[in-house]
């Protein structure tokens, strides 16, 4: 009997190639002692009708051990010659063959002695995911606060426009100064400016300064 394991066919089998193998040998076996076994009988029946009595069972039994004997060895050989072809042409998975379950090391190649390297790499990506994860939250926060700036710009902006159709049309510079110059202006913000808040008052300071210059900032 062959020692290979032949582990890859036993997985894809469910069975070992080996074991197979020794059920056949042992069937053959059984069938061979079940034969004998009857022509024994079948002989010693024709043997007592024979005048001189024939052969006696003693006789007959050594015989049939002897034979018996003799075909065990010759299937012995034979056997020996067909367990090598049953399992190279019959039983075995060629080296090109994959389990579907073994695909992914045709697609990734990897050795074990890449592994760490791969680990390493997965955890640097995990670093960057959760850099991106926390500036897009940041950025997220800063758009929300924008967004309530602007609403905020928008009312300033309709309040000017109001301001404008009960005192006539002044200069943006001057209603900015206004606004600037009274705390009514400030008491929305109950904390301190932003950076963004800053800025978008620096930039309405430039623009009606700026728009100001451009219109003379006088009435008509």
């Amino acid at each position: 009997m062959s020692i290979n394991p032949m582990l890859y066919e036993t997985q894809f089998l469910g069975f070992t190639p080996q074991t197979c193998m020794l059920r056949i040998y042992i069937a053959f076996q059984d069938y061979l002692f079940e034969v004998m076994v009857a022509v024994e009988k079948v002989i010693l029946k024709k043997a007592a009708s024979l005048p001189d009595g024939g052969m006696s069972a003693v006789q007959l039994r050594g015989s049939t051990e002897a034979f018996l004997r003799f075909m065990r060895e010759r299937f012995d050989r034979l056997f020996v010659k067909m367990e090598q072809v049953l399992l190279q042409l019959v039983l075995s998975i060629p080296p090109n063959v994959l389990l579907p379950e073994d695909r992914c090391h045709e697609k990734y190649p990897q050795s074990k002695e890449e592994l760490p390297l791969l680990q390493q790499e997965i955890g640097q990506l995990q670093a960057q995911y959760k850099a991106e994860v926390g500036a897009k939250q940041a950025l997220l926060a800063e758009l929300e606060v924008q967004k309530v700036i602007q609403a905020q710009l928008k009312k300033t902006l309709r309040w000017f426009d109001g301001l404008g159709d009960a005192h006539g049309l002044v200069g943006l510079g001057e209603m900015t100064a206004f606004l600037i110059q009274h705390s009514d202006c400030r008491a929305p913000w109950t904390r301190p400016p932003s950076a963004s808040e800053t800025w978008a008052a620096s930039a309405a300071r430039k623009f009606g300064s700026e728009l100001s210059r451009g219109k003379g900032g006088q009435p008509k």
